[in-house]
Order: structure tokens, then C-alpha cells, then sequence
């Protein structure tokens, strides 16, 4: 009865809400009923600081986005590049492709205009300079259906309710810039699949209010979408650009990449056509996103609801086989999660992966325990990925003139009637603290915000000494060694190899870095390695299945950083390094 009494005893200290919490919940008119709060030293082993209704299944809007990245480094790790593969049928000859270009996408979320210099740099490389053919898209690899806006609010055309597609491009969204001073309208990319009518008129009067952006009318009751611009606007403003979800990716990037290929002298004579690639299909390159580290940290810091989506699809085709669906990527991160003992209990229902539901849930201490997890597992490289206080990311102007600025490291989530924040907490003795913050309430938006702000300047002014579970582990023990991004058995067509895997050295080996320029089936054509000679650059070609040309070597990784800049700049802007 005895022992039964101090249990009792210790868990209402343990489970006590500070009396700085109850205070500023108080001031706040929130009823207790809609918040949940855990707080406690980072780490598995931390001491709980302060819990209220943390186990409670609330809305957990976008901070459900870290469990969704969180997944993917388990399963990929950091270093992991999304592929999109070309291939070829025909023969080549004397420059003339007497066949289709395919393509396959992987759902690169991240594919935009600015890669299509290299695209076409690396079929000029492979020895193309006419298609006498078609261009075909193959986007099988995620089951997605044709929507293009998932229609969560009256914003339809917002970028934010993007659909995803294995074939990406810009990110489902198509620009159109406005130049009033000069009575101009064009198109930012060369894209066919949709309409612009320009129905402005200019007026002189001061830009603002009504006079300060067009009005924007879509209509996609034909088969070709239109915008039409309206209203009046001033001939003092400045280029407006429209930036709107309307028509299908593999759309614009067809017509973008025939557009460039046509500039760089390179004729095409067939159209655009959606097929499966054949196992027959020869494959010429593969283009590579940048690493998932920056991937998951845009996602995270700038909350994008396309990039979670895609990172929950790719997940569901790596464990359980292409094509993707949302139900496969649901089950794949509760699984990689739970199998790595990230998961915590409680209701936990995913949906989309992004957070942008009203369907999601989930409660405080689960979200808490994955934090706990990753702070464990990768210390300082997982923290980073997420909005900085005051630096980057969405919490870039909330805490920029507090104690809280450089101290905090936190995903966001904000629907109506929710306010939500989740990561970690340093103090003033370098103590840290896994903080999760959850409301789901009327008074959510502008209280909700106060009440989390005002318990993260407590803990941030707080000069308690960190014990050993509260010191942050450092980013260089714990970094993930990559692995290849793409297995052998999901792409049994693919003939080429994927980024390689870095084989760790002994110690008493040199280890050496070089610069990954372009890896072929078949042995690059003269013309483009004597394009990396002009340049004063050493090179090897490296075959092992497949043909690899690295620069290098390089003794230390700050020598090889340095020709990097030059090479992805003068020949692949998506070289990276490795180490031999």
C-alpha cells in the first residue's frame, strides 16, 4: 500500500504542469481541454519536465511532416538522389536518333527548368543532336490519379494543394509574369498546355489596393486550361508574377524540354506520348536530385506539402513495390518507424503525409518519442533540418528579436482552429529539451502562438546545467553513410548503376575525394571528356557495371568543394563528391 502511495506521489511531480505553464495558460483564455504539452529532457533517458494531455489524439496539421522525413532517413539515409532515367529505342547514328527519348520519373519532387541545361548537356554528351522520334513519359511509378489540386480549401490553384505525380516538374506550378510598365504578358517557361488572355487594363494610378495585382480568372472546362487576367492595374508596378496549379506536369515538362533541346540545335520531330518503358530500352543516363538532406530540410523548413507527399509515396514503392499509393506510403512509415523503435502509442492515422488533413491524428508523446529517437540517432544533422528560430524556415520572423532566436528547433503546423510546434529547445546552459506543443481550439491562431512562444522563452532563459541525456550528440558521429538510391529488383529494366555507395577506408588507407560528373552504360563519347580536359581538370573513367567519370582525386573534402563549384557550373549542376 506503501509502495503504492510514493507511485502515485511521483507521477503527479513528474506529470505537474510548472507553475510558469499553468500561469501562461491561464492568461492565454485557452481552456486546458484544447491544449496538449510535453515537455521533457532531449533524449530517450531525458526527465519529463511537464505533460498535459499528452497522450490525447488531436489535429496534428504539418508538424506531422517530421514524422514523414524522419522515416525517409531512416529507410534512405541523407545522402540519398532521386532518379529520373532516360532511355532510348532506335539506333544512333551520325548524331540522329532514329527513335523515341523516354523518360522515367521517379517523382522527383525537386525536377524544375533550371535542370533541363543539364538534361540536354548530358544527351548532347551521349552523342544526340536530332530525334527523329517521339518523347515518351513514363509515370507509372506512382498511382496517383490525374488530380491537380487537392482541393482542401477555396485555394485551389495554390500552390500548397498541388497534387503529386511521378513525373514532376516545377512543382506542379506554372508561372506567368506581368510587366505593367511596359504592357506585357508571357509566360515564364515555354508551355503549351495551357492558355493565357490578357484582359488587363493599364491605368495610371498609384500601385496599390485594387490597382496592385490582376485579378486571375481559371478556366479548365476545355481540355487546354486558360487563365485570363483582369481588372485594372497600375503602370507603376512592378512585374507581378501568377503562380498557379493548373495543368499536368508531364505536360510542361515535355514542352519545356523540347523548347531547350530546340535552342541547343537539337531538332525533335515527334510529339509527347505517356507509355511504360520497355525492357528492351537502352538506358543513356540518369539524372539525379540534389541529396535527400536538403530535400527533407525544405519540407521541414518551409513546410512543403508536394515534397512530403512525394517522400510518402517513395516510401511505400521501396517497401512494398511500385506503383505507389497512399496506402502503401501510410503503412511504410508507421512500419519503418515502429521497426526502428521511433514510434511511440497512441492513434496514430497519417493520411497524406504532409499534414494538410483534418483526418490526421495524433498525440503529443508520440510526436515527443520520435524526437527523442532522432535526436538519439543523428544529434545536430537532424535538428538542422528543421526551421531555425529567427533564422530560416517558418519560424524565421516569429522569434527573430528573442531569447529564443538560434535556440530552438522546430516544425510548425497550422490549420483554422489549429496551432501546433515541435522539436527542440536549448537553454542557457546548453541544456536541451524535446518540446512539443499542440492546440486545437477556437483562440488557436493568435493565443495558441503566444502561449507556445512564451513557454519556449522560459525554457530558453532557464540556466539549468545540461546533464549527459541533454548534451546535443554531435552531427559527425552519427552521419549515415549513403546507400544506393534505387534497388535493383524495383527497376529490373534499368541497366545502369545508381549513385555509388562510399566504401569506408581503413585507417591506414588515404582516403581520396573526387567529383562524380556523369556515369553512362557505354563508354562517354570523346567530346565530352575532352569538354572536363579543356577545363584543367584531371579525370578518370571508372567501369565497374557501368562507366563513371570522376575528377579528382582530392586529398581533403574542402579541396574537392572548391572544383565542384567549377564543374557544376561549366558541366553537371548535378555533380556531386565521393570518396574512394
Amino acid at each position: 500500500m506503501r509502495s503504492l502511495f510514493i507511485y502515485l506521489i511521483l507521477s503527479l511531480w513528474l506529470y505537474a504542469l510548472p507553475q510558469v505553464i499553468n500561469e501562461e495558460i491561464r492568461k492565454s483564455g485557452i481552456s486546458k481541454k484544447d491544449i496538449s504539452i510535453y515537455i521533457k529532457e532531449a533524449g530517450k533517458q531525458g526527465r519529463v519536465v511537464a505533460s498535459l494531455n499528452a497522450s490525447k489524439s488531436r489535429t496534428p496539421a504539418s508538424v506531422i511532416k517530421v514524422l514523414t522525413t524522419y522515416a525517409s532517413v531512416l529507410k534512405l539515409g541523407f545522402d540519398y538522389r532521386w532518379p529520373t532515367k532516360f532511355y532510348t529505342i532506335g539506333r544512333l547514328k551520325n548524331g540522329v536518333l532514329h527513335g523515341d527519348l523516354w523518360v522515367q520519373g521517379f517523382g522527383d519532387p525537386t525536377l524544375n527548368a533550371e535542370d533541363l541545361e543539364q538534361i540536354v548537356s548530358e544527351l548532347r554528351a551521349a552523342g544526340i543532336r536530332q530525334i527523329r522520334g517521339d518523347i515518351v513519359i513514363d509515370r507509372s511509378y506512382f498511382k496517383v490519379g490525374s488530380q491537380d489540386s487537392s482541393g482542401f480549401d477555396e485555394n485551389l490553384y495554390s500552390a500548397y494543394n498541388a497534387m503529386p505525380d511521378a513525373m514532376m516538374f516545377n512543382e506542379r506550378v506554372v508561372t506567368v509574369c506581368v510587366n505593367p510598365k511596359e504592357k506585357k504578358v508571357h509566360k515564364k517557361h515555354v508551355d503549351e498546355s495551357y492558355k493565357v488572355v490578357d484582359q488587363l487594363e493599364h491605368v495610371n494610378k498609384p500601385c496599390r489596393g485594387k490597382y496592385s495585382w490582376p485579378r486571375v480568372k481559371i478556366d479548365k472546362s476545355e481540355v487546354v486550361p486558360t487563365v485570363f487576367l483582369q481588372g485594372k492595374i497600375s503602370k507603376r508596378c512592378g512585374t507581378r508574377n501568377i503562380c498557379q496549379v493548373i495543368t499536368k506536369p508531364y505536360k510542361s515538362f515535355y514542352y519545356a524540354l523540347k523548347d531547350r533541346l530546340i535552342k541547343e540545335g537539337i531538332a525533335v520531330s515527334g510529339g509527347m506520348k505517356l507509355r511504360k518503358v520497355p525492357k528492351e530500352a537502352k538506358a543513356l543516363f540518369t539524372h539525379y536530385s540534389d541529396p535527400l538532406e536538403e530535400i527533407i530540410s525544405e519540407t521541414a523548413k518551409e513546410s512543403n506539402n508536394l515534397y512530403a507527399r512525394h517522400l510518402l509515396l517513395l516510401l511505400g514503392a521501396k517497401l512494398y513495390g511500385a506503383p505507389a499509393t497512399m496506402e502503401k506510403g501510410r503503412d511504410a512509415i508507421k512500419y519503418i518507424l515502429d521497426s526502428r523503435g521511433a514510434l511511440g502509442d497512441g492513434k496514430l492515422k497519417i493520411d497524406n503525409g504532409s499534414g494538410l488533413s483534418r483526418t490526421s491524428k495524433m498525440n503529443a508523446k508520440l510526436l515527443a518519442e520520435m524526437y527523442d529517437d532522432a535526436y538519439d540517432r543523428y544529434g545536430s544533422r537532424w535538428m538542422e533540418t528543421l526551421s531555425i528560430a529567427g533564422v530560416d524556415g517558418t519560424i524565421k520572423r516569429r522569434f527573430r528579436n528573442t531569447v529564443v532566436k538560434k535556440r530552438a528547433w522546430m516544425k510548425t503546423g497550422t490549420l483554422r482552429r489549429v496551432k501546433n510546434i515541435g522539436g527542440y529547445v536549448k537553454n542557457k546552459a546548453g541544456k536541451y529539451y524535446t518540446v512539443v506543443i499542440i492546440i486545437n481550439s477556437s483562440k488557436a491562431k493568435y493565443r495558441g502562438a503566444k502561449l507556445q512562444d512564451e513557454i519556449m522563452k522560459w525554457l530558453a532563459k532557464s540556466t539549468v546545467e545540461p546533464g549527459r541525456s541533454s548534451t546535443v550528440p554531435a552531427s559527425s558521429k552519427t552521419k549515415v553513410q549513403p546507400k544506393k538510391p534505387v534497388s535493383e529488383t524495383l527497376f529490373s529494366n534499368v541497366k545502369t548503376k545508381t549513385v555509388p555507395v562510399m566504401k569506408r577506408k581503413t585507417k591506414e588507407s588515404a582516403v581520396e575525394y573526387y567529383i562524380q560528373v556523369g556515369a553512362f552504360s557505354s563508354m562517354p563519347n570523346k567530346a565530352y571528356l575532352v569538354k572536363i580536359s579543356a577545363l584543367g581538370l584531371p579525370y578518370k573513367v571508372r567501369h565497374t557495371e557501368n562507366y563513371k567519370v570522376l575528377i579528382g582525386g582530392y586529398r581533403d573534402e574542402k579541396s574537392a568543394r572548391e572544383v565542384l563549384k567549377k564543374v557544376r557550373r561549366a558541366i553537371n549542376g548535378g555533380a556531386f563528391i565521393v570518396k574512394l
